[in-house]
């Protein structure tokens, strides 16, 4: 079982401390392994078991704990008087009303909470208005390729990458040999978020029309695009359909970490613009699962990976527009600024020129990046050019 060192570490910094950890993510990407690894580390430092309660609402042996009451006095006949005690509540989300019994922990001494959901609606609502100020959310991704690497046990980083590539991060998957198998296991995630966590929530019920603008948006990650844009697309091929839905199962699928949506920033007169977004994928492998070997853009697809690293890392990222031209992303946190342009390849000069000189009229000190997959990278006027690999491998 992999050390996910960088959650880890966010939550044992956290721990004892009078917050309630909020750990957020798709489902499959780790976020029930990473409470177990928690609890793991918690007794290996003195936390004796009658100390954790931990219940995931998936299991089928906690159902009768749907019901909020219930479930509230549970956890209360286990705390431990006297001493701390840690509660896990994994995918609470399937509990109505759960907020009541969280905000009713908070309030108690000695109680540390942690929960886990797949869908962002969690945080919205009355949970945002009861818990406001109280919590902390930690939002999970599958797995890194660093992480990636050492799941498979190191090897050539290069042969690790095209499979990284292909196949995607979700942690079972990685450890799945067959790739008629993974494919299944993949298609079993889609369906799931697909369905309950999408579907029954938001009372879709036109599931095929859901799945199109998933289909439109996977096909063009990394591509400047709005709901007008997608619905006229869908409209043009025989889905008739408004702008307004659109917004809708756009939503829905962010809700379901499905999505990332990363606003463009004017770097000339530093504001974000309120049109045109981009949207990536939560992992690779759904994009290939709906659309097979037909459409892999190295370039996009490459992109994609290196968004999720710069979230990974704790970076709010943005796409910079200079002029008439664009930059891929600014990454901010706190006062450090990063830009970076990514490519598959920079040999061809026209290409180079085009990756470069974006980041060439941008007149300020921050670093400057083009990360690609050329093996002998060169630079530019104070822009490095990064090997990709040796990107996601570095601190």
């Amino acid at each position: 079982m992999i050390q996910r060192k960088q959650y880890m570490s966010k939550l044992i910094r956290m721990k004892d401390e009078k917050i309630i950890r909020v750990i957020t993510g798709i489902r499959r990407c780790g976020k029930s392994t990473l409470l177990m690894l928690f609890q793991d580390y918690l007794k290996q430092n003195g936390v004796k078991d009658n100390q954790i309660v931990s219940i995931n609402f998936e299991d089928m042996q906690y159902e009768h704990l749907m019901d909020y009451q219930k479930l509230y006095e549970y956890i209360i006949a286990r705390l431990v008087e006297g001493q701390r005690t840690y509660v896990f509540l994994d995918e609470i989300q399937s509990v109505p009303n759960f907020q009541r019994v969280v905000d009713s922990l908070y309030i108690r001494d000695n109680v540390d909470v942690y929960i886990t959901g797949s869908n962002a609606h969690m945080l919205s609502g009355d949970l945002a208005t009861v818990l406001s100020g109280r919590y902390i959310e930690i939002n999970m991704l599958p797995l890194s390729f660093a992480e990636y690497l050492e799941l498979k046990g190191g090897g050539d980083k290069r042969d690790a990458f095209t499979s990284y590539y292909l196949n995607g991060a979700f942690p079972q998957a990685t450890v799945i040999a067959d790739d008629e198998v993974r494919s299944d296991y993949i298609r079993g995630i889609y369906n799931t978020v697909l369905l309950k966590d999408i579907v029954a929530r938001r009372k879709i019920s036109d599931v095929a029309l859901l799945e199109s603008v998933a289909r439109f948006l996977f096909d063009n990650i990394g591509n400047i695009t709005s709901s007008n844009k997608i619905a006229d697309s869908l409209t043009s091929f025989g889905r008739k359909t408004a702008p307004v839905t659109v917004e809708n199962y756009v939503s829905a699928l962010m809700d379901a970490y499905v999505l990332y949506k990363v606003q463009r920033y004017n770097v000339k007169g530093k504001q974000h613009l309120k049109s045109l977004e981009k949207y990536y994928v939560s992992d690779i492998s759904l994009r290939h699962l709906l659309l097979g070997e037909r459409n892999r853009d190295i370039g996009r697809i490459l992109e994609n990976i290196v968004y999720l690293e710069l979230i990974r890392r704790g970076f709010n990222v943005s796409i910079g527009k200079v002029g008439d031209k664009e930059v891929d992303f600014i990454a901010t946190a706190g006062d450090k600024k990063v830009y970076y342009q990514v490519a598959a390849s920079v040999l061809d000069p026209a290409t180079f020129e085009r990756e470069f000189e974006p980041l060439r009229v941008i007149r300020d000190h921050y670093p400057k990046f083009v990360l690609t997959m050329d093996e002998l990278p060169t630079g530019d006027n104070g822009i490095q050019q990064v090997n990709i690999i040796d990107f996601l491998l570095s601190e």
